[in-house]
């Protein structure tokens, strides 16, 4: 009994046995053809999906497409300023070639209608009260294509017909131009129906249905009827339009995708395809990466040439500040050796002990987030001998290839050669201002020569006049008559106040040499004028100029030093009235003019000009006008132009010159308007 019963046993653990293998194989085989016929499915399925999407974008190409031809010809409507009865007849023309429009109406700027023309295809219900309410789609339409000087549709409406049904609307304003000015708009009315069926119908399908839509799926028109199968596709795209977005939705269904006809077949091949594929993916891989071994090794090796290479000391930390790497060149600068300076974290043994603290510091700030600045900053460190040396110190944050912080790298250069030059520097020039202040005595007495050569003349003329009027008309004995002893009561104030400018003229000289802030106040274009009129009168006089003053109404006043000032004006109006005499110059006038200038938020401007009616300057001459020691008058010392520029451009003003019309030059600079401080 145990002999069958073991061989029975056996015999059931065989078929057992061989039945679970097949049933694995059956299992395994029918999972892999669930799984083919899965993925066809899926593969015909985002092919339909693919195929609606197309056309759905193919679609809205038409929409645009003929929208924008319908654009076109509305804007030919008002092509040559028709009349309303020409324009009713080509506009009824319009409406019968494009069913999607149900009306176009004329109005004028201020959107009151002047004509309109509705469709003879489809009876609507307009309600005038509310299309010309100023909140009227219509209206919206035209403000937003005021505001985009070009056209613009509306959103949609629901617009009731005659027979008691309805459909959706759009509007769009078109702006009418002529000769650059707007002369009114142009709204036209499009159904969205009938944009369907005009525009999109053509290219649909009897199992495709296509509908307008809005952002949140409300649909406003439907064209088609799609029918509902097992299994539904859907594709929208977006309709973009100046002021207004709709999208367009197209439906389709498909039947269950069929079965390869010859499943078993197509597996294999596709499963030898596939492991042929993997093994030549395999080999290529290999060879990209030993390819990239080789690269990365040549990379390796010729950044270490580089960094061995460099004069720059270069070193690396992690976020918790230790030291990960160092190049030969900063090993060489402090004296340590790598092994030595690698791991290092809370101090550095090139830091100087007494500055150890502050380098501390500064350390826990820079691994706070606080950046460097760009361009480095200087410190001092420690060689392993004991010297001191300068260094400059550049950082920049450590990011890996994810795109991660990971610590700091820092450029390290020794500058104390470079502190050696500029010491070196530093005492020549010294030397150098040593040099110049010498050469200053010879400035300051040319200026003084200059300068002061104007009081002195005025004085001598005024001595003289004087000498004349206290001088006997009859006899030795008899007494000057009271208007000559009045007379010479003005010339000696005058005379005292020349002498007063010329001490000022030496004093502020002296200042400008030595290169001292002058003693500046505030003082008017007016208060300047009065100073310099009577020596410019007392010119002007004597070679028959006239003198003419323009002075800008409600002018601040200028804050300057106003003997030099002064002595710019002078110096300006007497080489204009210079320029004017000479002969064959009959009209010979010199214009003062003071007004304001162009300024900004920071400091305003008052504008002095001085032209005169002469010959005008060369361009040879132009071009060396301001060089000290230049002139053109065998008199001249050629320092009055240099002087004056110097002068105004120490107030922070500006000095230049340009022709004047019809003749002549125009010299003009700027004064910086006073501004009274805070209290």
């Amino acid at each position: 009994m145990s002999k069958p019963r073991r061989t029975l046993w056996q015999r059931w653990r065989g078929a057992w046995r061989r039945w679970s293998l097949w049933t694995l194989l059956v299992a395994l085989v029918v999972a892999m053809l669930v799984t083919v016929v899965w993925l066809a499915g899926r593969y015909e399925a985002s092919q339909v999906q693919s195929r609606l999407e197309r056309d759905t974008s193919d679609a809205v190409s038409d929409v645009r497409v003929a929208l924008t031809r319908n654009l076109q010809s509305l804007q030919a409507l008002h092509a040559d300023d028709p009349g309303i009865l020409a324009w009713e007849v080509n506009a009824s023309e319009l409406l019968r070639g494009h069913r999607e429009l149900v009306r176009l109406e004329w109005r004028d700027t201020g959107m009151r209608l002047r004509s309109q023309v509705q469709t003879p295809y489809r009876p609507v219900y307009w309600d005038r009260g509310t299309r010309e309410s100023a909140h009227s789609d219509a209206s919206l339409a035209c403000a937003n294509a005021r505001r985009l000087s070009g056209p613009a549709y509306s959103s949609s409406y629901f617009q009731p017909h005659g027979d008691g049904l309805g459909s959706e609307m759009m509007e769009l304003c078109l702006p009418i131009t002529s000769g650059g000015r707007s002369t009114g708009f142009l709204v036209a009315t499009y159904a969205l129906n009938a944009m369907l069926e005009d525009l999109v119908g053509h290219s649909l399908t009897r199992s495709q249905e296509a509908s307008f839509t809005e952002a949140d799926g409300t649909r406003l028109a439907v064209l088609g009827a799609a029918r509902r199968g097992s299994r539904m596709f859907t594709a929208t795209h977006l309709l973009d339009l100046p002021g207004a977005t709709l999208v367009l939705r197209m439906d389709t269904w498909h039947s269950a995708p069929s079965l390869f006809p010859n499943v078993l077949t197509a597996l294999v091949t596709a499963m030898s395809i596939a492991l042929v594929t993997v093994m030549v993916v395999l080999v290529r891989d290999n060879r990209r990466r030993l390819r990239a071994e080789r690269d990365l090794g040549d990379a390796l090796a010729f950044r270490k040439a580089m960094e061995d290479s460099l004069v720059t000391g270069l070193r690396a930390r992690d976020l918790e500040g230790r030291i990960t790497y160092v190049n030969p060149a900063f090993c060489d600068m402090v004296g340590f050796a790598p092994q030595e300076l690698l791991g290092l974290s809370v101090s550095a043994p090139y830091w100087p002990p007494e500055r150890v603290e502050e380098y501390q510091q500064r350390q826990a700030i820079r691994f706070a987030g606080y950046m460097p600045p760009r361009e480095g900053f200087e410190s001092e460190f420690m060689r392993k001998d004991g010297t001191r040396f300068p260094v400059l110190i550049i950082e920049a944050p450590l990011i890996n290839a994810q795109g991660l912080h990971t610590g700091w790298m820092s450029a390290f250069l020794d500058i104390s050669e470079q502190r050696r030059i500029e010491e070196l520097s530093r005492a020549s020039q010294e030397r150098l201002q040593a040099t110049a202040r010498l050469a200053t005595v010879g400035e300051m007495a040319s200026l003084l020569s200059h300068e002061l050569n104007q009081p002195l003349a005025a004085i001598s003329s005024y001595a003289t006049g004087s000498m004349n009027l206290l001088q006997a008309p009859a006899g030795a004995g008899e007494v000057p008559p009271p208007e000559s002893l009045q007379d010479v009561r003005m010339a000696m104030q005058q005379i005292a106040r020349q002498a007063e400018r010329a001490g000022k003229v030496i004093k502020s000289v002296h200042d400008f040499v030595r290169r001292r802030d002058q003693a500046r106040e505030a003082v008017t274009a007016q208060q300047l004028l009065d100073a310099i009129m009577p020596l410019v009168s007392l010119q002007a006089r004597k070679i028959g100029v006239r003198v003419h003053t323009v002075m800008e109404p409600e002018l601040p006043a200028a804050l300057c030093d106003r003997t030099m000032v002064e002595q710019v004006l002078l110096n300006l109006a007497r080489n204009a009235m210079q320029a004017m005499d000479v002969p064959g110059i009959s009209k010979r006038v010199l214009e003062i003019r003071a007004r304001r200038a162009a300024s900004n938020a920071h400091q305003a401007w008052i504008e002095f000009s001085v032209a005169d009616l002469g010959a005008g300057i060369e361009p040879d001459v132009a071009e060396r006008l301001f060089t000290p020691f230049f002139t053109t008058r065998a008199e001249g010392m050629g320092l009055g132009l240099s002087l004056c520029r110097t002068v105004i451009e120490q107030h922070g003003g500006f000095l230049g010159f340009a022709a004047n019309e019809p003749r002549g030059t125009v010299f003009t600079f700027t004064l910086p308007v006073y501004q009274p401080a805070p209290s």
